[in-house]
């Protein structure tokens, strides 16, 4: 059977060095290190076309600037805004309860997924609740969470109850896929319940907890916004609310920016810590 090129050229490059390596390896490294460098320039590209037409269609009066701004507007709020210190201040708030928020819902959802798993009586009694709980729309309970909270607890509470259920399910759902011939096998040889957890289970789904720490991620930034826009007094949220009412919309863009960054920066992180674990789990595995 013939090898696919990506297998040919990993066999190439474990096995030949670099100095003697083939031209036809080399001509596929230079033509892959083209494609990225294609696919690196026309992403570059289209954010400066987007800022270039953004910049101009208000200079040019096809839209109305003060509902829209201009990139260099947003640029020099963004700057005065970091000289004045306001900037990181509020990311530094923000941050701090999307970090906090994110560890309560993880450990929370995960504990109760392990309990889920563990007592299938508990998962029939509890599932009809969670799917509900996981529909229902959470903006809605900012009010709730605000009464019964104060302003900073509701935030907390909001972007925990955004990240908690999906959290659930998702770790749930990938522990009852797990291979069922493992788990008969270890359960055969007389392991516990609680042994094929810690055996079987939870190792199998190492991939399974990485996308829910990046789905966990994303949903703890959109609860913790949602919070201050009810009620914070500090926050890239409580910017955007501040900033769009007295028709700053520099402000309102320069924060929902700082968002995108930040958004980036926690999935670049994970990213980076999957790369890691991967890495590290390979080298042991030989």
């Amino acid at each position: 059977m013939s090898m696919s090129s990506e297998a040919m050229a990993s066999e190439v490059k474990n096995t030949t060095p670099q100095s003697s390596a083939s031209p036809q390896y080399r001509a596929w490294q230079a033509a892959r290190r083209r494609n990225k460098g294609q696919i690196v320039a026309a992403q570059i590209g289209l954010v400066l076309v987007f800022l270039g037409l953004w910049e101009l269609a208000p200079r040019m009066h096809w839209v109305n600037p003060m509902l829209t701004s201009y990139p260099s507007a947003i640029w020099l709020a963004f700057m005065q805004m970091i000289r004045d210190g306001e900037l990181g201040h509020n990311v530094m708030v923000t941050l701090t309860e999307v970090a906090i928020s994110f560890v309560i819902a993880m450990v929370l959802g995960t504990m109760i997924a392990i309990a889920l798993w563990m007592s299938p009586k508990l998962e029939r009694v509890l599932d009809p609740f969670l799917v509900v709980l996981n529909a229902l729309p959470k903006i809605a309970l900012v009010p709730i969470f605000y009464i019964w909270l104060g302003a900073e607890g509701s935030i907390y509470a909001v972007a925990v109850a955004v990240a908690l259920f999906i959290t659930i399910l998702m770790l749930y759902t990938g522990f009852r896929q797990s291979d069922p011939n493992k788990v008969k096998l270890v359960h055969i040889l007389g392991a516990t319940r609680l042994q094929i957890l810690t055996k079987v289970i939870l190792p199998g789904n190492t991939h399974t907890f990485i996308a829910t720490l990046k789905a966990n991620a994303g949903l703890a930034l959109v609860g913790v916004i949602v919070g201050e826009f009810q009620a914070s007094k500090a926050g890239l949220g409580y910017l955007i609310v501040y900033g769009s009412q007295i028709f700053r919309m520099d402000m309102v863009m320069a924060a929902i920016v700082m968002l995108g960054f930040m958004s980036l920066a926690i999935y670049a992180l994970i990213q980076w810590a999957e790369n890691r674990f991967t890495r590290g789990g390979g080298h042991t595995g030989h």
